[in-house]
């Protein structure tokens, strides 16, 4: 499923309140254009509008991503997502997703740091983080991707970083092709039923020839001179 960058960010704003701060979820529209635009734990950081988060709101409702609902005492509508409705994905999956999304490309370690505070989450264990990460990269339609490798590096597991794959805000790059290696010059290939050492250049060919034919002249002169001296 394809999200442009700011779906991605308002249905994971979304999914980190309600983990991070159940008390006051769902969250009205302008609540929720505040999580947006937080400069705190927000990678980029970015400046919605409120009627553009209702309009994309809009939209992750129509998508199945996202649900606005009345009564119960709100004097307002609410919204909520219901991904782990819709994708079918667990707690702590949820939380790996969030964190991905709202602060970009990131390793196994800080994924764990940053997941910690979530209710449902793997609460700060690194076995289970990776766990969800392996979970969500294995599905027919990967939601992360991991990061090719940095220049010089071994990467080990924990050093892996990886990424969102789900919406157009995808760092995600994937394992640089490979360097292409220099390659010698191959010597001209000789032609059917020839040994290769009998392939000669042009130059050498004339030269050849050349010391042939003043060979036969002189053996001419010779010859005449020859001749010559018997009255011929």
């Amino acid at each position: 499923m394809d999200l442009t960058a700011e779906q991605a960010r308002v249905v994971a704003c979304l999914i980190e309140k309600a983990q991070t701060t159940p008390d006051s979820y769902p969250l009205s529209s302008n609540a929720l254009t505040n999580a947006c635009n937080q400069s705190t734990n927000r990678n980029p950081v970015v400046d919605y509008s409120e009627r553009q988060v209702d309009a994309l709101m809009l939209e992750l409702r129509e998508m199945k991503l996202a649900r606005t609902v009345t009564g119960s005492g709100h004097r307002v509508g609410k919204h909520k997502h219901v991904v782990d409705e819709s994708l079918a994905i667990d707690g702590h999956e949820l939380a790996v997703l969030a964190a991905l999304v709202l602060r970009g490309p990131q390793t196994l370690n800080e994924i764990t740091t940053r997941t910690e505070r979530y209710a449902d989450g793997p609460g700060g264990d690194n076995a289970l983080v990776d766990a969800a990460i392996d979970r969500l990269a294995s599905r027919v339609e990967p939601l992360v991707a991991r990061l090719g490798r940095q220049p010089g590096e071994r990467e080990p597991r924990i050093d892996q970083r990886w990424a969102q794959a789900h919406s157009g805000a995808t760092e995600v790059d994937r394992e640089p092709p490979p360097a292409p290696q220099p390659t010698r010059p191959e010597a001209a290939a000789p032609s059917p039923g020839s040994r290769p050492d009998a392939v000669e250049t042009t130059t050498g060919l004339h030269a050849r020839v050349a010391a042939l034919e003043s060979e036969l002249a002189a053996q001419t002169r010779r010859i005449d001179d020859l001749l010559a001296q018997l009255g011929e």
